[in-house]
């Protein structure tokens, strides 16, 4: 067996940095055995584990960038390592220290964007409702029902854009009362948390928190599963106290309710997509699905990985700003199981996911076989 001297300042820098747990892993493989990294290269978990545990981590290497904290080794480990604060731990150490290897280097770029203009692109702060336009959409004011907090994607990426609009006519049509905060919304700091930069988080979090405040916010709508998983599950440690909804649940609700009329049929063969954020991590597994089965016309088919079980895209983690091999995209995987499906839609409800499996669509010339829709899209058709 080989013999390891540790490292007791890093390990001691590593349990200061969130990583307390390293400690309790016996080396089991389970990780490795369940990550999807293992589908399209080498990767080892659990080396990176051991690693920190004797404060050996490579820092400057890649490897320890390549998580995308989707969560299946953490929901199935023995020991209860909590491989994804162990990985952020580490992070956190390379980014106090400014290292980033090539791949990755846009990650210093983005917290420049976020520090500046409260979002990933450098796009102006005064174009984020511009999605809007046309729709008659309110700045948010104290007594509405809800703020629709729209999320940096849909603001600004020219195919995400038609998310916010479909989920904005979708509240309309239910006569929801709500808002937006237009110019004024930031970033919820999700995926800069994840790649390490704690103190940039916190900051977007206070900022976002006391701008909820401010407008008397207490109800949340949310588009994407990163923004509901961070407000209602990490604002709270910094005083947040507002109701969140990611969309799907609303969508339920107000369907439930009569409130929102599904009133055409939609035709299709359709197979939905667990995004881990929503699923694993929010456990929302059956709300999406009883919303697509009150559609008349969709054959519906399961994915072969699906709810706890379900696929990564491999956007999580801070990946969706990292340079990703086009033959080592998880989405790719995704992709072809759909077509095999025989499905003409492939669905899901995460701007990350539809990111994702747009590309690998395109990559893998499937463009005139399969259609990828969000699933506050596709609602938007038939009501």
């Amino acid at each position: 067996m080989e013999k390891v001297t540790p490292f007791k300042e890093v390990i001691e820098e590593v349990k200061r940095n969130g990583g307390e747990r390293v400690k309790y892993c016996y080396q089991c493989g389970k990780c490795d055995a369940l990550c999807p990294w293992n589908r399209v290269r080498v990767f080892s978990m659990r080396r990176l584990i051991r690693d920190a545990a004797f404060g050996l981590s490579e820092i400057e290497k890649e490897d320890i960038w390549r998580c995308t904290t989707c969560g299946r080794c953490v929901l199935m480990c023995p020991r209860d390592v909590r491989q994804i604060d162990d990985i952020v731990a580490v992070r956190r150490m390379a980014t106090s220290y400014g290292v980033f290897p090539s791949s990755i280097k846009a990650y210093k770029q983005v917290a420049t964007y976020l520090s500046s203009k409260g979002n990933p692109f450098n796009e102006d702060p005064k174009d984020r409702a511009k999605w809007a336009e046309g729709l008659d959409i309110r700045i948010f004011e104290e007594g509405m029902e809800v703020l629709y907090f729209t999320c940096c994607y849909l603001c600004y990426d020219q195919r995400l854009k038609n998310i916010a609009r479909s989920t904005a006519l979708l509240l309309k049509k239910a006569k929801v009362n709500f808002g937006i905060l237009g110019e004024a919304e930031s970033c919820c700091g999700e995926s800069i948390r994840k790649t390490g930069n704690e103190s940039l988080f916190r900051r977007l979090a206070k900022e976002n928190i006391k701008k909820f405040i401010d407008f008397g916010v207490k109800t949340i709508v949310v588009s994407s599963p990163h923004c509901y998983y961070t407000f209602k599950n990490e604002y709270p440690s910094f005083g947040a106290k507002f109701e969140v909804f990611h969309i799907s649940e609303y969508i339920k609700e107000l369907i439930d309710s009569k409130r929102l009329k599904i009133e055409k049929e939609y035709k299709a063969k359709i197979t939905y997509h667990d995004p881990c954020y929503l699923g694993r991590h929010s456990n929302i597994f059956e709300e999406p699905r009883h919303i697509l089965k009150s559609v008349k016309g969709l054959e519906i088919f399961e994915l072969p990985e699906n709810r706890l079980a379900s696929l990564c895209c491999g956007m999580g983690g801070g990946r969706i700003w990292a340079e990703t091999e086009k033959n080592e995209r998880f989405s790719n995987i995704r992709v072809e199981e759909a077509v095999k499906l025989g499905a003409e839609e492939l669905v899901t409800s995460c701007p990350y996911c539809i990111s994702a499996l747009e590309d690998s669509k395109l990559i893998m010339g499937y463009d005139d076989k399969l259609r990828i829709k969000d699933l506050a899209e596709l609602i938007n058709e038939v009501t």
